[in-house]
């Protein structure tokens, strides 16, 4: 058992993977980048139709990259949440399909959730509890992850998420979309000393907010007039030094708090999830950080950071060894909190 064919489209990659338990046996991105960037960002409708696009593709790409066939696959599993509505639905519709005409048990995958998962596939023997750091476009949490399907998020973000901090400031720098990449590798020729910048932090002790959520709105406000005030001082932008500051600034934020909940809460674990995981300033400040209080810090490859499909069919995979499948009736949701995940699923006879 264990072995499933998922696919992901939440966004602006069209991902198909077969995964056996935490063992990835095929992993196919389609990646739609060169299209969205003449706009700035993504265009839902235009994601949605290449998905369609790419789909039945990259379905065979996996198979053959697999040499596997049907009577080998136990279940097909698809991203049914968050994300953008007509994305998911390219997805979730193909994989309900097919595991009617194939007779296969049917699993929805939150997003999210994947995003924990793709720690797994690198470090196989990782088990709860541990803390998450997902760090993405549009979202910044800390979850604590206490088993599989059960999760408490500890902090978030309170305003733009990391990986949206780095778009619009990557943007506001002329440096084009996604401004993850672009950041970090004028950051690497820069001096990150040269500005000093806010950490972003939560002003406000009350309303619901808790002690490890973050902030990034402060951050790109502080760019923009630094901004503003060196091209009225100068003719030319010291970009690199000004994305190794901000590139500083954000993983200092995201390390201060990842280090001081983990050790809070008892976790010795730090496992982090999301396209910003592959950032290089906060993989070195926190492994750093990680060291000097004796924590265990987790990246996954490079490959699994971004969106793929491997990360959704790890987690549809533990999912179904335990016995839980999802309903055909189950539709897509452009926002579902994580600690609704086991409402997707139900327990099979």
């Amino acid at each position: 058992m264990g072995t499933v064919l998922a696919i992901e489209t939440s966004c602006d990659e069209t991902a198909v993977a077969i995964v056996k338990n935490r063992q990835v046996r095929s992993s196919i991105i389609a990646s739609q980048i060169a299209t969205h960037r003449q706009y700035g960002g993504v265009v839902p409708e235009v994601a949605s139709r290449q998905h369609l696009e790419a789909i039945n593709q990259l379905i065979a790409q996996a198979f053959q990259e697999a040499n596997l066939n049907w009577q080998e696959i136990d279940g097909v599993a698809a991203t049914c949440a968050p994300g953008l509505v007509g994305a998911l639905l390219v997805g979730l519709s193909a994989a309900k399909t097919l595991a009617i005409v194939h007779q296969k048990p049917f699993l929805g995958v939150h997003h999210l959730e994947g995003h924990i998962y793709a720690s797994y596939l690198s470090e196989p023997s990782l088990n709860p509890p541990f803390l998450c750091l997902l760090v993405s476009g549009g979202h910044t949490s800390l979850i604590h992850v206490k088993d599989c399907g059960n999760y408490e998020t500890l902090g978030q973000t309170r305003d733009d998420a990391a990986g949206e901090a780095f778009d619009k400031v990557a943007r506001l720098l002329q440096l084009g979309y996604p401004g993850g990449p672009a950041i970090d590798r004028l950051a690497a020729q820069g001096n990150p000393q040269t500005f000093p910048l806010p950490e972003g932090n939560i002003s406000l002790p009350s309303g619901g907010y808790h002690p490890y959520d973050s902030s990034f709105s402060g951050l790109k406000t502080a760019v923009l007039r630094l901004v503003q005030k060196l091209q009225q001082e100068q003719d030319e932008l010291p970009v690199s030094d000004i994305a190794a500051s901000f590139q500083q600034s954000v993983a200092r934020s995201l390390t201060k708090r990842a280090i001081a909940c983990a050790i809070s809460n008892g976790l010795n674990t730090i496992a982090v999830g999301g396209g910003v995981a592959a950032n290089s300033g906060l993989r070195k400040h926190l492994q750093m950080a990680a060291g000097e209080h004796n924590l265990r810090v987790l990246f996954p490859p490079l490959k699994f950071c971004t969106d793929n499909a491997a990360m959704i069919g790890c987690a549809a995979s533990e999912h179904l060894n335990r016995g839980h499948t999802s309903p055909l009736s189950l539709g897509v949701q452009s926002r579902l909190s994580l600690s609704d995940v086991m409402q997707l699923y139900q327990k099979s006879c």
